[in-house]
């Protein structure tokens, strides 16, 4: 590989690197701390609870999910039956697995001014994980979405079995990162051309109304590609950190470009840090947490793993920018966000969105059911409007 040996190889330099000091020891274990001597370590009081607080969340929304999924196979099965079976209400929440509808109708309401008819939770939720990322920076990715819960379950588990986790060069890496911007210029692009009519033209037609169905059974009809393309996504996910949300996932990349307006941002205070290294050891995205003032970077997830294993008080927080003051805690003092107070915005963003769009009825997609008895069962057959 170009020279480099095995070693070399496993373990490049990490992402975003700057040129600076080398570190004075090297992090060996989970406990140990190897400091720089002329650094007085001053231990966190608190036991960081940012992990469990996120895990939580995670868990929590990949539970909703899995319960809007039920139910949603519960409808569409009613009306492949013809009435046959149970019937549930339609979950609207379902629309969050359609962001390009969700993209669509975001436009028409800022061409027009007006809420579309055609799955218009899709468009709310959106927004909401829009918001999310410009208040939170990345908070979406390691937090709410459920394929970022799973790329880090995988990765981890490929660390406890296999030892390690691998990181590409980065002569292949950076290119590799530009692949998920490219698939959302091109859905940009598409969507930036077309006019409120075209919108609205494929959002009314047979295949945009039950576009959701057609989702669905992509999952229950997948072929033998498919399920090779999944293998292999999982497989490389084991072995690497995230490798589909930092190479592929064009949602993360939208949601990257906005948390560069967060006013918060993973914040390291060079007076409180003890260049331990802890904490870009620890980075899921390969950052130098240790060597910047700042985490700028859109690959930044907001997880808080840095934080987590930082050993040093104040050295690391996720916050607004720093106060003025000579004390390191008077730098800090009321604007760190605690674990308690992401998981409070996140709540209080996505119910917030959810809550308006139920009470100004712009939540559910009026459709009749005699619509749906027709449409639902033919979904298969129903081609792109388009094509």
């Amino acid at each position: 590989m170009s020279g480099q040996s095995e070693a070399e190889w496993m373990q490049p330099p990490l992402a975003d690197e700057v040129s600076v000091t080398p570190l004075d020891g090297a992090v060996s274990g989970s406990d140990r701390v190897h400091r720089n001597p002329r650094k007085k370590l001053i231990r966190r009081r608190l036991k960081d609870r940012s992990q469990w607080f996120r895990h939580s969340v995670q868990a929590a929304f990949v539970m909703l999910n899995a319960g809007l999924g039920i139910q949603f196979c519960l409808w569409t099965r009613y009306y492949e039956t013809a009435g046959k079976t149970l019937y549930v209400n339609r979950p609207a929440g379902v629309e969050g697995w359609l962001p390009i509808a969700g993209m669509m109708n975001t436009k028409y309401l800022v061409e027009t001014r007006s809420i579309p008819q055609i799955h218009p939770a899709a468009m709310f939720l959106f927004l909401a994980f829009l918001a999310s990322s410009l208040l939170l920076k990345k908070a979406f990715c390691s937090w709410l979405c459920p394929i970022g819960t799973l790329s880090e379950l995988l990765w981890k588990t490929g660390e406890k079995f296999f030892g390690r986790n691998f990181q590409l060069p980065k002569w292949i890496d950076v290119p590799l990162r530009g692949l998920k911007y490219l698939l959302l210029s091109f859905f940009a692009f598409v969507i930036g051309s077309m006019s409120a009519a075209a919108l609205a033209d494929f959002l009314h037609s047979p295949y945009g109304m039950v576009a959701d169905v057609k989702m669905l059974n992509f999952f229950r009809d997948i072929g033998q590609t498919g399920i090779i393309v999944f293998v292999v996504l999982l497989s490389l996910s084991l072995f690497i950190r995230n490798f589909w949300c930092r190479y592929l996932c064009p949602y993360g990349a939208l949601m990257g470009l906005a948390s560069l307006l967060s006013p918060v941002k993973i914040r390291r205070d060079a007076a409180a840090c003890i260049d331990c290294g802890k904490c870009a050891r620890a980075c899921p995205a390969n950052l130098r947490v240790d060597q910047l003032v700042q985490i700028r970077s859109v690959e930044c997830a907001a997880c808080m793993e840095c934080i987590a294993v930082c050993p040093a008080e104040h050295a690391l927080q996720f916050s607004l920018p720093s106060r003025r003051g000579t004390e390191v805690k008077d730098r800090w003092r009321n604007v760190v966000l605690t674990p308690m107070a992401v998981t409070i915005v996140l709540a209080c963003v996505f119910f917030g969105f959810v809550g308006f769009a139920k009470a100004t009825g712009h939540w559910n997609t009026s459709l009749p059911r005699s619509l749906y008895l027709e449409l639902v069962p033919n979904a298969n057959h129903l081609s792109h409007p388009g094509m």
